[in-house]
């Protein structure tokens, strides 16, 4: 198996080590856009403590897309046996094969940060009597060890975002697929999707959306000052990338501009690239609000997001074009 290495994004970094496996090596921003990985929801249900606002799509969404559109054999296996879903994983590797694995990272050894979050991916590249061999972000360190039976915990675990003993594999068919090829259908797909929202929580309507709330978070807290700060980390350093995904998506239109000879692609870079500075501000401004206790940075915040919406709307609008 190829070195591994970690990236900014778990499922991102898993894909990685599954693609460098069959000779495919992309960078991080492109297959977070190739796999139309951008997206926002604003989401505050019944039983939550405080708001969610997340700046993808849905786990393993990004993977089935990607997959598609580079024509790789995505292999996809379930269970609600334990043993049998070891059985799938060690086959694979014991074959020579690197397996993606999604699992709840509260029960992963190596994690400092114990919060259930089923929707959690990595790679796993090897394994002995105690212990598997693991590749997750930079962030977590990268090449990982976690014991046996906390991989099994993981794996097990039911809730929200949750999989029943998901793992996959990829696998090339032929030769090299047509990376270029693919860039129009993942901008305009991933552009469709977020300019026409089923629901307001989504896309631009949900940043419009937060907009509005947002600058009432104060109310909505318990504990101020510990729910916003986190907050602000979980849009920055909770495996984003930085600027809730938009580093990522600005890096990957950088990238589509040297390839594709279309002035509307270099707007749409132009305007994520002040979206995703902006989207740090808003981070910087919800956490100075639960530390000073103080309503007005959360104004501030409400009316950036509102012209982050119309600048992720305007660049999105560029990009439904190329179809």
């Amino acid at each position: 198996m190829t070195r591994p290495r970690g990236g900014e994004h778990c499922e991102t970094t898993a894909l990685d080590v599954l693609l460098r496996h069959e000779g495919v090596e992309l960078s991080e921003p492109m297959l977070f856009g190739l796999g139309s990985g951008l997206s926002f929801i604003y989401w505050d249900g019944k039983g939550m403590d405080f708001p969610f606002l997340g700046g993808r799509v849905k786990p393993f969404e990004l993977t089935r897309a990607l997959a598609a559109r580079l024509g790789l054999e995505l292999e996809v296996r379930e269970t609600g046996s334990a043993d049998r879903a070891w059985r799938n994983v060690a086959a694979e590797l014991d074959a020579g094969r690197p397996v993606g694995l999604q699992l709840d990272s509260y029960h992963l050894e190596y994690f400092t940060s114990k919060v259930h979050f089923g929707g959690h991916m990595v790679a796993m590249v090897g394994y002995d009597a105690s212990d598997a061999q693991l590749v997750d972000t930079a962030q977590q360190g990268g090449a990982v060890t976690t014991g046996l039976a906390s991989l099994a915990a993981a794996r097990a675990e039911r809730g929200p975002m949750t999989a029943r003993h998901r793992s996959f594999t990829l696998a090339r068919r032929g030769g090299l697929p047509d990376v270029r090829a693919a860039l129009a259908p993942a901008l305009t797909d991933c552009a469709a999707a977020f300019l026409h929202p089923p629901i307001a929580n989504l896309g631009h309507r949900g940043i419009a959306k937060a907009a509005s709330l947002v600058p009432g978070w104060l109310a909505r807290a318990d504990q101020p000052g510990r729910q916003l700060p986190q907050a602000a980390r979980m849009m920055e350093l909770a495996g984003t990338g930085g600027a809730l995904f938009r580093n990522l998506y600005r890096d990957f239109l950088g990238e589509c501009a040297g390839l594709l000879d279309d002035a509307r692609v270099r707007t749409a870079r132009d305007r994520y690239a002040e979206a995703a500075a902006g989207w740090t501000v808003v981070a910087e401004l919800v956490a100075e609000a639960g530390e000073s206790g103080e309503a007005e940075p959360l104004r501030r915040a409400g009316r950036l997001l509102e012209d982050l919406a119309r600048i992720e709307r305007e660049a999105m609008e560029r990009l439904a074009a190329l179809g």
